[in-house]
Order: C-alpha cells, then sequence, then structure tokens
C-alpha cells in the first residue's frame, strides 16, 4: 500500500534543504502534468515525483557507507561521483523508510538521474520531469526539449540524455555505462520512429 501524497510530501520537506525541497515540488507538478497530458495515474507519478530526492541531501560519505551497508551495488562513476547513488539509496528508503511497494515507483526513482534502456512510462515521466521542471536553468535545447516531453517521450528522452552526455564529456567527467546503453537505445528508437514518419 503506498502512502498519500500530501503526507509524503510534509516528510519529504524535513528531510531536503529549502531549495532541494521546491526542486521536488517542482518535479512533482511536472511528473503529474505530464501523465495527465498521457491519459495515466498522476497520483503515482506524484509520489514517485516527490521522492525521487529523498537521499539526495544525505552526506556523499554516507551515502557510499548506507549504499555499501545495504548492499546496494556501487559502479565505478557512482564511486567516483557518490552524489549518482541518491537514485539507488533514494528507492531503497523509499520502501524501507517510506513504506512504498509499488515496484514502478521504486524503479522510476532508481533510474532518475541515469535512465536505461527500455525505461517503463513513469520511468520516463520522472527521468523527464527532473530534468525540464520550470526551476532548470537554461540548458541546450531545454525549450525543443520541454516542448517534446508532451509529444514525444522517447525523443525527448533522447534528447535529454545526449545533452546530458555531451556536458559531461565536455568536463571530462566519468559517464555511466547505464547512460550511454540508454542513449543509444532511445537514439534507436527514435531513427526507427521517424523512418516510419
Amino acid at each position: 500500500m503506498n502512502r498519500e501524497l500530501n503526507d509524503l510530501s510534509a516528510e519529504i520537506k524535513k528531510e531536503l534543504t529549502k531549495k532541494r525541497f521546491l526542486h521536488t515540488i517542482r518535479v512533482t507538478v511536472t511528473a503529474q502534468a505530464l501523465a495527465m497530458s498521457y491519459g495515466m495515474d498522476t497520483e503515482t507519478a506524484g509520489i514517485a515525483g516527490i521522492l525521487h530526492d529523498c537521499a539526495k541531501c544525505i552526506p556523499d560519505d554516507e551515502k557510499l557507507n548506507l549504499c555499501k551497508q545495504y548492499g546496494l551495488g556501487i559502479s565505478p562513476s557512482e564511486a567516483a561521483y557518490p552524489d549518482l547513488l541518491h537514485s539507488k539509496l533514494g528507492a531503497f528508503l523509499a520502501a524501507k523508510k517510506y513504506g512504498i511497494t509499488d515496484e514502478d515507483i521504486l524503479s522510476a526513482i532508481t533510474y532518475h538521474t541515469t535512465g536505461r534502456p527500455e525505461m517503463t512510462f513513469l520511468e520516463k515521466i520522472i527521468f523527464v520531469a527532473d530534468y525540464i521542471e520550470p526551476g532548470r536553468p537554461d540548458l541546450p535545447k531545454i525549450t525543443e526539449i520541454r516542448e517534446l516531453a508532451f509529444h514525444n517521450l522517447d525523443k525527448c528522452v533522447y534528447l535529454i540524455m545526449e545533452n546530458t552526455l555531451n556536458y559531461l564529456e565536455a568536463g571530462k567527467q566519468t559517464v555511466d555505462k547505464m547512460t550511454i546503453a540508454a542513449r543509444d537505445y532511445y537514439r534507436e528508437q527514435v531513427e526507427k520512429q521517424e523512418s516510419i514518419d
């Protein structure tokens, strides 16, 4: 049984900085708007949105320790940039601390940073909402990406991944292999769609 969105919001507010909580609220509203526009369940999208960053404000060394303690695998990119662990640790805490049992919500939290090939609809919604929420600074192609979000979710996911990888590679940062695999998968999906159109 999943919790009520309002109750979760009140609890999450205590765990996050003011700035992070405001981001979380914007992601939640954006996720619900996307879900509504595609005729999907807005409550589920809202719960995934409100919990997506529940582990974000945990210090990086503690994130590493908690992941080791709970047997959550740590990839080379996560070891180099422990902040990335907030996704998988967040999914773990969503279940353990906040009582979430819906596997789709938990996987949406897990993959909201890296993405993955063959994402579920909810995973795509949270991944996109986190990127396009209105408080984000201007990012490359953000206007196009925000428009696509409500018309072609797969192409939107692809462009976000392409932007993210370009940014990470330009800054010589470690790139998560899952994001590369996801980008390649969605590029192929977009190319298939465009060849049919």
